[in-house]
């Protein structure tokens, strides 16, 4: 989700944010809302009680600090845009995916928005902290801790972070807005403090950052490197061969003879062995109370739960429900 934000012909550097929309009507809550997150097929609706919504946003287009409740229902899609929104809430219910993960926000908890996909969400009567952060910003501070390389920067929404982590981005935040009233957006020390902000997000939710083999790294296999990138990077998503011809510049065949000369398999049973070790971290990290096997398998594209259960036995020398339960 993330507001598209112009810095106008012959701008530099980031742009301030500061605005805030409010009312008493459902269809000036739609209007206005979806607006901001370039957002479809929103619905919002009453409750019980009286009708209302309001939404703040104080920052700049790389950071910024935002605030958006609602006595009233609220439905609709969006599409993964230029920032990463992370989210809690204070009161009220609130699930950022209802296709796919299904998973509701916790009071007090930080969650990653899914960041490379569209979502369908749903909120009642609540009321919501976010901060939306500048892709390029974050990219740009992961750099500085881990080899990121040019590869797309994927993170685990659904990861659990640690209490000292969680502590430690509430208190970037009090920094932050801290910075904001006595700098302002062209201050150095909040210049600082959104950096320092972004490093504790990267410490919430870190990128993951596949292995990728050896032989990847010869400039040689250079065409063959950006398909492989390829497959990591939307592993969630369908991926064909020929996505993968277009995307190092090869043809379908040359593709399938280049995976398996360095891989010894077809291009195919890699994007599943990939996939596979997908499962494998979501299922560690997971709480067995909260998520069945057949959840995480389907997520990741494994409709025939036996055939899937043998794969993961030959790969991990354990059926997934063992995975699971550790």
């Amino acid at each position: 989700m993330s507001e598209p934000i112009a810095s106008g012909p012959g701008a530099e550097g980031p742009v301030p944010v500061r605005f805030e929309v409010a009312g008493t009507d459902p269809e000036a809550a739609v209007r206005d809302l979806a607006g901001i997150y370039e957002g479809k097929q929103w619905l919002s609706r009453r409750t019980e009680g009286e009708y209302s919504y309001r939404y703040t946003a104080v920052g700049d287009s790389d950071v910024s600090m935002r605030r958006s409740t609602m006595s009233g229902f609220l439905r609709g899609a969006s599409e993964p845009g230029d920032d990463l929104v992370m989210a809690w809430l204070t009161t009220g219910t609130s699930t950022p995916d209802t296709l796919r993960d299904r998973v509701p926000l916790r009071v007090g908890h930080p969650v990653l928005f899914p960041a490379h996909r569209d979502v369908v969400f749903v909120a009642a009567d609540y009321d919501e902290q976010l901060v939306h952060l500048d892709r390029g910003l974050v990219r740009e501070v992961a750099a500085e801790h881990f080899d990121v390389g040019d590869r797309d920067l994927r993170f685990d929404h659904l990861r659990e972070a640690d209490s000292l982590a969680v502590r430690n981005w509430r208190d970037s935040l009090g920094a932050l807005a801290r910075a904001l009233r006595e700098g302002g957006t062209d201050s150095l020390v909040w210049h600082e403090a959104k950096r320092q902000t972004v490093d504790a997000f990267l410490r919430v939710v870190p990128p993951q950052l596949d292995r990728l083999p050896a032989e990847l790294l010869h400039p040689r296999q250079a065409k063959l490197r950006a398909a492989v990138e390829h497959v990591h990077a939307h592993a969630e998503e369908p991926v064909t061969v020929a996505d993968l011809a277009q995307v190092a510049g090869l043809s379908v065949r040359s593709v399938q003879e280049s995976f398996r000369r360095v891989f010894g398999v077809s291009p195919l049973t890699y994007l599943r062995q990939v996939r596979l070790d997908r499962v494998h971290d979501e299922l560690l990290a997971r709480d067995p109370r909260s998520v069945s096997v057949g959840q995480v398998a389907t997520r990741w594209g494994f409709a025939h739960l036996g055939r899937f259960s043998a794969a993961y036995a030959e790969r991990f020398g354990e059926y997934p429900k063992q995975t699971l339960r550790r």
